[in-house]
C-alpha cells in the first residue's frame, strides 16, 4: 500500500518542506541535495508511493542501503527536506502525488515545490512563485514576484502543485530560469537565495555551489540524461504557453 513511512522520531510545528525531484536543470534536486548536506538533516521518513522504481540507494564508503525518495528533517530551522535519486513515472505521477499530499496534509507541511524554466539567461537568474490555497500572500511577504508570462508546470511536480490546488493545501511553487540540458548549481542557488530562504525562514550558504558547479555537473549528468531521454513529461519542468491567450 503507498504509505510515507516515519521510522525517526521529529518535533516540529508547521515545518516548511522543500521538495527536490529531478526536473530540468536539476534545480530543485541540487537544492534539495545541498540543504541536507549543509545542515546535516536527519533522515526520518521513507516515501513508498506509487510511481517509484523498487530500486535500492547506496552511498560511497558505506554498506547500508535506503529507498530512492526519502525526508529529511531539522528540528532547529523547522525545515523538512524531500531528497530524491530518481525521476518518478509520469504514468504515475498522480499517484504519486496523492500520496505525498495526503501526508502534507495530515502533518500541516507548508511544501515549496521547485521547477526550472528553460529560458536564456541573462545575469542571474530569475526566481518566479506561483500558489495554492492561499499562500500568495506568503509570496508577497517573500518578495517573490509572479512571473513575467503564462505558462504551465509539466511533471510529478506539476502533479504536486495540482493535487494541492485541488486538495486546498496551501503551498509555493518556485519556478526558476535554468538551462535546458544540464545541471544548473547557479539557478539552484538562487532559488534557495531568492525563494526558499525568505519562505523558510532560514540562511544558507551557497558559495560551494558555485564554486563547485564543475563537480556538481559531472555528478549529476547521467540523472540528467535519463530524465531527459525518458518518453512523456517525465521531466518537471514549467513551460511558457504563448499563444493560447
Amino acid at each position: 500500500m503507498a504509505h510515507v513511512d516515519v521510522h525517526a522520531e521529529f518535533d516540529l510545528d508547521s515545518p516548511t518542506l522543500v521538495e527536490g525531484l529531478p526536473g530540468a536543470g536539476l534545480v530543485g534536486k541540487i537544492a534539495a541535495d545541498h540543504l541536507v548536506e549543509q545542515f546535516e538533516m536527519t533522515h526520518v521518513a521513507s516515501c513508498f508511493c506509487e510511481g517509484l522504481p523498487p530500486v535500492a540507494v547506496y552511498r560511497g564508503n558505506s554498506s547500508e542501503t535506503m529507498p530512492p525518495v526519502r525526508i529529511y528533517a531539522d528540528e532547529e530551522r523547522n525545515l523538512l527536506v524531500l531528497q530524491s535519486d530518481v525521476p518518478v513515472s509520469p504514468s504515475q505521477a498522480d499517484e504519486f502525488a496523492g500520496c505525498l499530499t495526503g501526508w502534507f496534509a495530515d502533518n500541516d507541511v507548508f511544501p515549496l515545490y521547485l521547477s526550472g524554466l528553460p529560458e536564456e539567461k541573462d545575469g542571474v537568474p530569475e526566481v518566479y512563485g506561483i500558489a495554492t490555497g492561499g499562500a500568495t500572500d506568503r509570496l508577497d511577504e517573500a518578495g517573490v514576484v509572479p512571473p513575467r508570462e503564462s505558462g504551465l508546470v509539466s511533471g510529478p511536480t506539476g502533479a504536486l502543485i495540482h493535487e494541492a490546488n485541488v486538495s486546498g493545501l496551501a503551498s509555493v511553487g518556485l519556478i526558476a530560469e535554468t538551462e535546458a540540458q544540464f545541471p544548473d548549481p547557479e539557478a539552484a542557488r538562487a532559488v534557495i537565495s531568492n525563494g526558499i530562504e525568505p519562505l523558510a525562514g532560514i540562511e544558507v550558504e551557497t558559495d560551494a555551489l558555485v564554486d563547485q558547479a564543475e563537480k556538481i555537473q559531472e555528478a549529476r549528468e547521467r540523472l540528467a540524461r535519463q530524465v531527459q531521454e525518458a518518453e512523456g513529461d517525465e521531466s518537471t519542468e514549467a513551460r511558457p504557453i504563448r499563444g493560447f491567450q
